[in-house]
């Protein structure tokens, strides 16, 4: 079988045109505020690749590095200057509940990364405006967001379906349920009409939506369904686990699976492409086009108010 192998640069690359002619008829530049308080180099690394490619498309950019025990006033300061269009913060931060904390302390008006209560909650009950007239399309998180751009791209969503309804029939698993990546995205893709395995260490859980609810949201349902079963069924498996240990036996899946990695390990083995009849093997780049899309569709709001 003849397996395709997807370049995220391709994905990302109309998406970064669209945003530099947008960006380019704007006489002030939208600027992003990132926060580190924490030593992971992982984090700053990113925070470098990120400036960079913001000063690619026109964006500002800015690395605001503080102790974590500065960062929650920081944060509030970000949220009340006119001149910062979005914040974004690298994790971990302290770990568990108080990182949630801080997630929720960002403005939703400026929240790039789309994790504060807000828009996690508006997303998963499938509400996708912030007003009532449907002018202001809610922020979603970006590696989600981006997985969604790659799933149009390569043509899992099928567009004679109506809107809110183009994966109906598809099957999907992901492996990750983290609240940054692997739910949000499990969600997302069963608000569009899949049927999605979401697993994670502690078992399996199965998101869809029930018959005939377009556009509802999705529900979620206890499922004894095994790892092996839900891989066997699976049209497209999507894999982010973040361990260079883990991969999935290439055995168990359906011949002309659609494979996606997002986890920075290579979750795939190099047979993936005997069975596979397409996979993509990292989606950072498309993460932060949609990152900077985020952006820029924040700062139209902040303009316009």
């Amino acid at each position: 079988m003849s397996c395709k192998v997807v370049k995220v640069s391709d994905v990302a690359a109309p998406f970064i045109q669209e945003l530099k002619d947008q960006i380019s008829k704007l006489e002030v530049k939208p600027l992003l505020v990132a926060f580190l308080a924490n030593d992971d180099p992982a984090a700053k690394k990113y925070a470098e690749w990120t400036e960079k490619t913001c000063a690619e498309t026109g964006l500002r950019f800015e690395l605001r590095e503080c102790p974590r025990t500065e960062l929650e006033d920081r944060i509030v300061e970000a949220n009340e200057d006119p001149n910062v269009h979005g914040i974004m913060v690298y994790y971990p931060v302290f770990g568990g509940t108080q990182d949630g904390y801080i997630q929720n302390t960002v403005s939703y008006r400026k929240d790039v990364e789309g994790l504060c209560h807000k828009y996690r909650y508006n997303m998963y009950h499938n509400i996708r405006y912030l007003d009532q007239q449907e002018t202001q399309k809610c922020i979603i998180p970006c590696t989600p967001l981006a997985m969604v751009k790659i799933l149009e791209h390569i043509g899992v969503y099928n567009k004679i379906l109506p809107y809110g309804n183009r994966l109906h029939g598809r099957i999907i698993t992901v492996i990750n349920r983290s609240e940054v990546v692997g739910r949000p995205l499990a969600a997302l893709l069963a608000n569009d009409g899949a049927r999605v395995y979401s697993v994670d260490i502690d078992g399996i859980m199965e998101f869809h939506r029930g018959e005939g609810l377009k556009l509802k949201k999705h529900e979620v349902f206890e499922t004894k369904i095994t790892l092996e079963e839900a891989l066997k069924l699976s049209d497209v498996v999507i894999t982010g686990v973040p361990s260079p240990n883990y991969r999935v036996d290439t055995s168990i899946l359906k011949d002309g699976v659609i494979a996606i990695n997002f986890s920075t390990a290579k979750n795939f083995n190099d047979d993936i492409k005997e069975k596979a009849s397409i996979y993509v093997p990292s989606v950072g780049k498309v993460t932060v086009a949609m990152l900077e899309r985020n952006l820029l569709r924040l700062y139209d709001y902040q303009t316009q108010l």
